[in-house]
């Protein structure tokens, strides 16, 4: 795959995630997926722990991705984005607040085979966390 295939992989990964579907995460992502900053709650190895983890994120803060600048080089796509939200559920220790959220990343994909196959993330998860009640403001 060349870089701009790549990118477009991880345009498509989250155009999907922002519908909704998760069902497209078996064609899209490597059953061994490793995520090297997992959420802070217990899931699943691989794919389905992604599965498992977007799936809670989807129900209890529904919003969107926009993504700000991709990088590609060999089988690494770099992400900057801002995700959009809204925690109308409850997440693991934060009860339903309905506040809007807004959170920054900058996140690296590896492709393997035509699937993401690792991630790392930087997010700002201070942020974050004082926009569901966890932290004080």
């Amino acid at each position: 795959m060349t870089s701009e295939d790549n990118k477009a992989l991880v345009r498509r990964f989250y155009e999907e995630i922002d519908k909704g579907n998760i069902d497209v995460l078996d064609e899209l992502v490597a059953e061994n997926y490793i995520d090297h900053n997992p959420p802070p709650f217990p899931v699943a190895p691989g794919r389905e722990g992604l599965k498992q983890a977007f799936k809670l994120f989807l129900e209890a803060t529904p919003g969107y991705h926009r993504i700000e600048e991709q990088i590609a080089e060999g089988d690494k796509v770099v992400t900057r984005m801002t995700s959009f939200g809204k925690h109308e559920g409850d997440l693991p220790g934060a009860p339903r607040t309905g506040n809007d959220l807004k959170m920054t990343s900058i996140t690296i994909h590896r492709i393997a085979d035509g699937k993401l196959a690792e991630k790392w993330s930087e997010k700002d998860v201070i942020t974050f966390l004082k926009q569901i009640g966890v932290m004080k403001q």
